[in-house]
């Protein structure tokens, strides 16, 4: 997804990437505690995101008791949460549960987890249970300054970026094609009767049915993780919702046409629904 990044904006992450990134080099190489390495963020936040340091940049910010290494205030709300790791610690699932609960339990969708070299980028939706989606991840010492790519990853994460909703507009994109959704998107009717119709243009004489393709859609060709899970489900509850609402529009117009009958199409995917 090509965004384009103010002038002003570019030219800070790049100079910021020059200072930096030999800085967090040395860090890695002396094997920095996790105090440091969230110093070292909090100036990376400053220096290259574009967060002020003194309003928008808070440490050990209190959420029911507890506290999380950094928090992201946009216009004095918490926008996101960033768990630290010293530099020299491998990040793990399990890093980013405390700050997945520190978001869940102040409503914030958002949630970095970082070791300075290594940054992950969750979104949190509100389900039962809280579920954290990846986004995105880069090595920060990888990224490179003439990559409009990795740019555009800082960017994303940058106030200007936030400012913008950058980051919901990439979540919602990569939701969109991710392969849950374009794999369920296979066996709804108006899909499974394109490709009976270009079956039937390549072999005139065949005689196969929607169920039949479907069929092997399911058993041969989609992988089973793709029927299957929270993300297949999410997909597939999405697509229904979508085709209910086509549904709707066509038999509106339908009863307010005095020349068409009144229809059910049979758009909805037959694949099992939970």
């Amino acid at each position: 997804m090509a965004m384009s990044i103010p002038t002003k904006v570019q030219s800070r992450i790049v100079e910021g990437l020059k200072k930096f990134q030999p800085i967090v080099e040395s860090a890695k190489i002396r094997d920095a505690n996790e105090s440091d390495t969230v110093v070292l963020l909090t100036g990376i936040l400053s220096d290259i995101l574009g967060f002020d340091k003194y309003t928008e940049i808070t440490t050990e910010h209190s959420i029911r008791g507890t506290f999380c290494d950094l928090a992201i205030k946009i216009n004095g709300n918490i926008s996101i949460i960033i768990e630290a790791k010293a530099i020299g610690i491998d990040l793990k699932d399990q890093h980013v549960k405390q700050a997945v609960d520190y978001g869940a339990n102040k409503g914030i969708d958002w949630v970095i987890l970082t070791n300075g070299v290594t940054w992950r980028v969750y979104k949190l939706l509100f389900t039962k249970p809280i579920q954290h989606i990846p986004v995105f991840q880069f090595e920060f010492l990888q990224i490179k300054s003439k990559s409009s790519e990795d740019l555009e990853l800082l960017f994303n994460i940058s106030k200007e970026g936030i400012l913008k909703n950058s980051l919901e507009n990439l979540y919602v994109q990569k939701q969109a094609t991710n392969k849950f959704m374009i794999g369920n998107l296979l066996y709804t009717e108006s899909v499974l009767t394109t490709i009976k119709k270009e079956l039937k243009s390549i072999y005139p004489d065949l005689k196969v049915t929607n169920e039949e393709i479907e069929k092997v859609l399911f058993n041969g060709v989609i992988k089973r993780e793709i029927n299957e899970g929270d993300e297949s489900d999410e997909a597939k509850k999405k697509i229904v919702k979508s085709l209910r609402k086509k549904d709707k529009i066509k038999n509106d117009k339908s009863i307010n046409s005095p020349s068409a009958e009144s229809s059910i199409s049979n758009e909805l995917p037959s694949i099992p629904i939970d």
